[in-house]
């Protein structure tokens, strides 16, 4: 065939060789961060958009984080057990290396997590509105997911009675929290996880603390040392890390065995690794930027509230602000080079989701708010005028939360 003759196209496979229904049931889920194929399509650049959609330091990475990269030599291969990572990470920690495993990014240990642990039929209990790779992970596996829902009603805070007595109805193999919670910025005391993980020691609790790091003076469950709990975080977040991909798990050594004996070798690659011993070990870079970063959030909420809006309470760098329309307003935004979250794929469409960003940054997010404002004002269109108040509007549902059986395959509206 000739170099650039294309080649025919490829047959169906036989039926004997497609994959498992869980496969081919299953639904992609929606992130944050920029949808290279969408900037393509309205003719701007990564360099051109300000992205308030990634729950990432907007400060970047520490410099050291650079040198380190620098000096990777890529002809070689990483180091399989990440061992002086983890050696690192359990000083951080105050743990063994044997608690501990590397993955690259916290996605693909919540998934290794579900390969090593879920069987066809399980129960898994997630406590939602919250990230969607939760549930279509179990849902491959075949497992049955059950959904606790927050509700606008009670500003998405986690009813901890009532989860209670989910866990003890269903008696889930796997339960999922996301603390502090995305897309909520809700927390979850210690104490009230220990409850539940004592109470249901036949259940894993799988605490994604994704973004402890942005909550001042949080505490981990780690401390817990509950047998029957796994706690997994991402080193991309607070580090600015996230073109690397690079994240870790710690709890009891056999589960972290189980976990190590799954993994893809060479899953974490040099790069990664190089930049998380780099980040750890310049602390002051982290401290000092995540102080500007509170700092630059309670100015942009009161700067919101000034505005008209009602941003959510949070704890973390990012919040929910209560719209009209928020894909329309998504839209509306970017093609002003500024990316926010839309908040549909959470079972939010009347909801988006910013992460705060440096000042100067934030400025100009209220400034094209502010034009919106006043566009809506002078042109007093039908159109113009509902894109212009749908950042105001806030929403309530009745109710403290919602459970949602939304089976091995399926959704029943919660976030996906």
């Amino acid at each position: 065939m000739a170099q650039n003759q294309i080649s025919p196209a490829w047959r169906t496979p036989p039926p004997t060789i497609l994959p498992r229904a869980e496969i081919t049931g299953s639904k992609g889920v929606i992130h944050g961060a920029f949808d290279y194929a969408e900037l393509t399509q309205l003719g701007l650049t990564t360099h051109a958009v300000i992205d308030f959609s990634a729950n990432s330091n907007p400060y970047g990475p520490s410099p050291a984080v650079v040198a380190a990269l620098s000096a990777v030599d890529p002809a070689c291969y990483p180091d399989r057990e990440c061992l002086a990572l983890r050696c690192a990470l359990a000083d951080h920690l105050g743990a063994a290396p044997e608690h501990i495993v590397v993955g690259n990014g916290a996605a693909e240990l919540l998934w290794l997590i579900a390969f090593v642990f879920l069987r066809p039929g399980d129960r898994v209990l997630i406590v939602g509105p919250t990230f969607g790779e939760y549930a279509r992970m179990a849902q491959l596996m075949g497992a049955q997911v059950v959904q606790w829902q927050a509700t606008p009603a009670n500003q998405f805070a986690v009813d901890v009675d009532a989860v209670s007595a989910q866990i003890t109805t269903i008696a889930p193999r796997l339960v999922f929290l996301c603390n502090p919670n995305n897309p909520t910025g809700q927390v979850v005391a210690p104490e009230s996880i220990a409850a539940w993980a004592s109470a249901a020691p036949q259940a894993l609790f799988v605490i994604d603390e994704a973004y402890i790091a942005f909550v001042e003076g949080m505490r981990s469950v780690h401390a817990l040392r509950l047998p029957n709990l796994l706690v997994v975080r991402s080193m991309t977040k607070e580090y600015a890390l996230a073109g690397l991909r690079l994240g870790y798990a710690a709890g009891a050594e056999a589960l972290i065995a189980a976990l190590a004996a799954a993994r893809v070798p060479w899953s974490v690659n040099a790069c990664a690794q190089a930049a998380g011993l780099a980040a750890l070990d310049d602390a002051d870079h982290l401290r000092a930027t995540l102080a500007q970063l509170r700092l630059a959030k309670a100015e942009l909420v009161a700067a919101l509230t000034r505005l008209g809006c009602s941003p959510y309470p949070s704890a973390t760098n990012f919040f929910l602000l209560p719209v009209e329309d928020g894909a329309r307003l998504r839209s509306h935004l970017l093609r002003q080079g500024i990316l926010v979250r839309n908040c549909a794929s959470f079972g939010l469409p009347q909801c988006i989701r910013i992460a705060a960003r440096r000042p100067d940054e934030n400025a100009k997010l209220l400034q094209a708010l502010e034009g919106i404002q006043a566009d809506a004002r002078k042109t007093n269109t039908a159109r113009d005028h509902a894109v212009g108040h749908s950042f105001q509007r806030r929403e309530e549902s009745a109710g403290d939360g919602v459970l949602q059986d939304v089976g091995a395959t399926g959704s029943a509206g919660g976030p996906v």
